[in-house]
């Protein structure tokens, strides 16, 4: 069965795609935009992350050394 479209039904059926792509683009925008926060955020908790075990390293090595100079002094 063909479909015979009129200039002006073919007209409209074009606007309503343009559209519909451009809100697709838009949404497409938005979802980069939370990729790349997502990806921003994630390399934060990294950075800290690695911050907090490098901290926590340094805290054990200076009990360590406390421990030592501790029986030092009592002896």
């Amino acid at each position: 069965m063909k479909v015979h479209r009129t200039t002006e039904e073919l007209a409209l059926l074009i606007e309503e795609h343009k559209k519909e792509i451009w809100e697709y683009k838009q949404k497409e925008s938005e979802w980069v935009k939370t990729k790349n926060l997502a990806d921003g955020y994630k390399k934060v908790i990294e950075e800290l992350s690695n911050k907090l075990v490098d901290q926590l390293r340094i805290i054990s090595e200076l009990e360590k050394e406390i421990e030592k100079l501790v029986e030092e002094k009592n002896k």
